[in-house]
């Protein structure tokens, strides 16, 4: 299951970041502090993303893998643990289902969403779709065509 592999990583990251930072990429990661932990992270994110545009789906697959170890780091930095983004993803499970991403704020939270109280059970894509259909829910969505990808390490 993919969050034992998580688990195993967020293990393997603690253990290293006390490891020598010569020969410890992660020790080096945590001795730069998060702000170079971040800008890692962004930098496999956007990797993936223009790779997907393109169409690279084996190059997709590496680099999740790479965002995924820089995620973890930056977890382990600000003291979060897998579960407690597993704890997370249930309880937006329970209120809208699997697939579904929170909005950032009540102001932009469809009005059957908004209320405090758990619909007795998760909507449909339907339902949510239907309630998230105003222009103050939709995010706009930006393309990336046509861009080139300049790893840096």
């Amino acid at each position: 299951m993919m969050s034992d592999s998580l688990e195993r990583l967020y293990q393997a990251v603690i253990a290293a970041r006390d490891l020598d930072p010569a020969t410890s990429r992660t020790a080096r990661l945590f001795q730069r502090g998060p702000s170079k932990m971040a800008k890692k992270l962004a930098e496999e994110a956007i990797e993936v993303v223009i790779d997907a545009v393109n169409g690279k789906t084996d190059a997709v697959v590496r680099e999740s893998a790479d965002l995924l170890y820089n995620l973890i780091v930056l977890w382990a930095s600000a003291g979060v643990k897998p579960e407690d983004v597993w704890r997370e993803m249930g309880r937006r499970e329970d209120m809208l289902g699997i697939a579904e991403k929170l909005p950032k704020s009540a102001v932009k939270m469809p009005k059957v969403l908004a209320s405090k109280a758990l619909p007795a059970k998760p909507l449909s894509a339907k339902a949510l779709s239907k309630a998230t259909a105003s222009p103050a829910v939709r995010r706009r969505i930006v393309a990336l065509e046509g861009r080139s990808s300049h790893k840096r390490h």
